[in-house]
C-alpha cells in the first residue's frame, strides 16, 4: 500500500525508483521482479523489464538512463562554475653576461637606413600615389571603398549539415 500524507496543503505520494532507468515509479505502476537470490527488483516499464531481465543490458550503456547521464556528467552543470584559465604573462629575463636594460636598448635601436634606400622608398610611394590619382581621373569616380561590393553568397547545392543535395 502506498503511503499518502499531507504536508501543509500538499499531498505527498511515496514513489520508488526503477532499478534500471532510475525513473520514479508512482503507486499502481511498474512491476516487481524477484531475482533468484531473493532480491526484489522494481522495474518501471516493460521496456526496462525486457532490457534488464531478458537482454541483460547494463543501464550505463544506454543514453536515456540516469546511470548513463551520471557516468557522462550530464545535467549537473547548474551550480558548478568552470575555473578560468590564467593568462600567461611574458617576462623578459637577462641573459648571462648582459643585463635586461642592455637587451632592451639593443631591441629599441634600429639600423639606420642608407640615404639611397630612403630615397628609393620615397620614390616608390610617390609613384603609387600618382597611379591612384590617374586611375580615379580616368574613371571619373573615387576609388571603391568596398561597401558596394556584393558579399559572396553560399551555394545552394549544399544542405545545412554540409553534405551535397540529392
Amino acid at each position: 500500500e502506498p503511503l499518502r500524507f499531507l504536508v501543509g496543503d500538499i499531498m505527498v505520494v511515496k514513489t520508488e525508483l526503477c532499478a534500471f532507468s532510475e525513473y520514479r515509479i508512482y503507486p499502481g505502476h511498474g512491476q516487481r521482479y524477484i531475482r533468484r537470490d531473493g532480491q526484489p527488483v522494481l522495474l518501471s516499464t516493460s521496456k526496462c523489464k525486457r532490457l534488464y531481465i531478458i537482454n541483460k543490458k547494463k543501464p550505463a550503456k544506454l543514453m536515456w538512463t540516469q546511470a548513463w547521464r551520471r557516468l557522462n556528467k550530464k545535467g549537473k552543470d547548474e551550480g558548478i562554475v568552470k575555473k578560468k584559465a590564467r593568462k600567461l604573462v611574458k617576462v623578459q629575463r637577462a641573459i648571462v653576461g648582459t643585463s635586461l636594460e642592455d637587451l632592451m636598448k639593443k631591441k629599441l635601436v634600429s639600423k639606420p637606413k642608407s640615404a639611397p634606400t630612403e630615397a628609393a622608398l620615397k620614390e616608390v610611394k610617390e609613384r603609387a600615389k600618382a597611379a591612384k590619382k590617374t586611375a580615379s581621373v580616368v574613371k571619373g569616380v573615387a576609388p571603391p571603398t568596398g561597401a558596394n561590393i556584393p558579399k559572396i553568397q553560399k551555394s545552394t547545392t549544399f544542405n545545412a549539415r554540409g553534405g551535397s543535395k540529392r
